[in-house]
């Protein structure tokens, strides 16, 4: 009797583990699904940039402040403390990254940005033989290569519009937001013992604390046209792409292996170069797609080459 109870416990113990995980995907892919839309609504909120990530920093952390409140969990004192200098710096850096990122699409398709920015993988590849003495193989050379050709082809360089209406400016921009989001990348390596809801809230916050004075002494924020359908959307993208995304996505990690992860993380950008063909009207050439085949495909096996 005591096996069968044993047997049965531990049959039921491999489903609950089993359908933790399951679930864990959805989640993580539900938060991808999510990230894959914020383009849309940025690009549909006529304020400043900076103005956006202050406001997604601000809401997003108090969200995710009430949201541990609700749970009864409490912030991590200790932890932060451990790695207060790193939180600060990733926390800005992840804001100046938004700002970058949303002034892009301003000059050039939220689509085209999106696949400038996951360019960051390969800055980390670059990165890391220095950063984390991490050896670059040839395999992730060629994947880099890959990646910065596709580059070339979204760019419009081919087509003569690299130079036409601001294109080469909002590359820039783009690719200076992948670089600070692959600072990031790096910076929260180095980040210990702490959990992820503390660390992201302590980001947000450092996002929200640092972009409020810049806001205050470079917006003249009386200018601004505070329409009430806009601002109900710079909410909806605070709550919704920032609190809940985020507070999905860290919820279901340790559930999920890392190579899943890293498949799943592919699911943003599809989403967005749809989305912003269907709701946008963005073209979709020949070269851009086969730039986004190159980059999203070298960047994926980029950061899965020599893992099982």
């Amino acid at each position: 009797m005591s096996s069968n109870t044993n047997k049965q416990a531990g049959a039921n113990g491999v489903q609950a583990s089993a359908e933790r995980n399951m679930t864990a995907l959805g989640r993580i892919t539900a938060s991808m699904a999510i990230f894959g839309t914020v383009g849309i609504f940025i690009k549909h909120i006529p304020f400043p940039s900076a103005v956006i990530a202050l406001g997604r920093g601000i809401i997003g952390s108090i969200f995710l402040l009430l949201s541990a409140a609700v749970s009864k969990k409490v912030l991590d004192i200790p932890a932060i403390k451990k790695n207060l200098k790193l939180l600060i710096l990733s926390g800005v850096a992840i804001g100046v990254n938004w700002i970058l990122l949303f002034e892009s699409y301003k000059y050039i398709p939220v689509s085209t940005a999106t696949l400038c920015y996951y360019l960051s993988p390969v800055f980390v590849t670059l990165a890391s033989p220095i950063v984390l003495k991490e050896k670059l193989t040839g395999t992730k050379l060629a994947c880099v290569g890959a990646a910065l050709l596709g580059m070339v082809l979204i760019s419009g360089v081919f087509q003569g519009e690299a130079a036409a209406g601001g294109q080469f400016t909002g590359i820039l921009l783009a690719c200076g937001a992948a670089v600070l989001y692959a600072t990031v990348v790096l910076l929260n390596k180095f980040i210990k013992d702490i959990p992820a809801n503390d660390c992201t809230v302590m980001q947000l916050g450092t996002v929200a604390v640092v972009l409020l004075p810049y806001v205050l002494l470079t917006e003249n924020l009386s200018t601004i046209d505070w329409n009430p359908a806009h601002v109900a959307m710079l909410v909806f993208v605070g709550i919704l792409h920032t609190g809940i995304a985020y507070k999905l996505y860290f919820g279901a990690v340790p559930y999920v292996e890392g190579q899943t992860i890293a498949l799943l993380s592919y699911v943003d950008p599809v989403i967005t170069i749809i989305l912003s063909a269907i709701v946008l009207g963005e073209p979709l050439t020949v070269y851009s797609i086969a730039g986004a085949v190159l980059i999203l495909g070298s960047t994926m096996v980029g950061e899965l080459v020599g893992k099982k």
